[in-house]
């Protein structure tokens, strides 16, 4: 996996629930620019505009390690989190969905951004029921730095803040339901994505101009050091501009907004491999680090 440079994090000291805004360069929490001090990470992507300019014009420092630092979710609240479902062929395939044929409308859904979303080192907490099978879902997310309605696609990557690593962790027992009043309300999105916890994010937010191409990174999940998930973001059935674009002709999409822009092969379900408690999940993607979470 190709290391980052650097990115934007939050981190908590101590006791203290408030996240502050720092940077992590080289696997080191530092200080974040003067000129940002004030601002929580969500101001910063809401000022993108003017910040990104002098971001761009600004390197980490040799110096300004915090001491004690804890990093937490880069966006503790971010606005929305909108999820775009089969949209790998290999996750299509192990799925038994033949590829298809010509262009392909994203399919969304909605993860709760004030109680799924959790970061680097927290952990994803398994239901109470025994009969659960929680499922990884390793995702490229991107986060959204301008009020975007209506984009085409070419012009998707100018919205675009940043990027970040997204678990969408999935109940695949509670996506069916035996007991819908009608076959066009048998799946339960809410129950199956929404629990708490289940949306990890992390470990920071890589600004857009230190990728040169988000289409073409290297992603790859292990539970307990075993590799069950290893792909490319080339592999997308809907491309990240069309997923921009096809997502900001139904909702206006608002600075601090995440795109989770699917999962690749390798899900647990086709093979009845689940999370237990005590397993440790870690995903990797080139140049976005590294988002570990334990299992309880």
């Amino acid at each position: 996996m190709l290391e980052p440079g650097w990115m934007l994090v939050s981190y908590r000291l101590g006791d203290s629930e408030t996240p502050r805004l720092g940077v992590l360069d080289g696997g080191v929490i530092k200080t974040a620019p003067d000129f940002l001090s004030s601002l929580s990470l969500l101001e910063v992507i809401d000022a993108w505009d003017d910040v990104s300019t002098k971001l761009q014009a600004w390197a980490p420092p040799a110096s300004g390690a915090v001491t004690d630092a804890l990093l937490t979710t880069p966006l503790q609240y971010p606005r929305k989190v909108i999820c775009a479902g089969a949209n790998y062929y290999g996750h299509l395939a192990e799925m038994g969905i033949e590829r298809p044929d010509g262009s392909v409308r994203p399919y969304f859904f909605f993860k709760p951004p004030s109680t799924t979303v959790t970061g680097p080192g927290d952990a994803i907490r398994l239901p109470a029921r025994s009969t659960s099978t929680i499922d990884w879902e390793a995702e490229l997310g991107v986060v959204i730095g301008r009020r975007a309605h209506n984009v085409r696609a070419e012009q998707a990557r100018s919205y675009v803040a940043g990027y970040t690593i997204v678990n969408d962790i999935s109940a695949r027992d509670r996506l069916a339901r035996p007991d819908a009043v009608a076959p066009p309300f048998g799946f339960d999105w809410v129950s199956a994505k929404a629990a708490d916890t289940f949306c990890p994010i992390g470990p920071g937010i890589v600004p857009d101009w230190l990728i040169a191409d988000p289409q073409s990174l290297s992603i790859r999940l292990s539970v307990n050091g075993v590799v069950k998930q290893d792909s490319n973001t080339s592999d997308m059935v809907c491309g990240i501009w069309d997923l921009i674009a096809e997502a900001s002709a139904v909702m206006t999409l608002e600075p601090g907004d995440v795109i989770a822009t699917g999962t690749p092969a390798g899900v647990g379900a086709p093979r009845g491999d689940f999370l237990r408690a005590g397993d440790e999940v870690v995903v990797q993607i080139d140049q976005l680090g590294t988002l570990c979470n334990p299992v309880v």
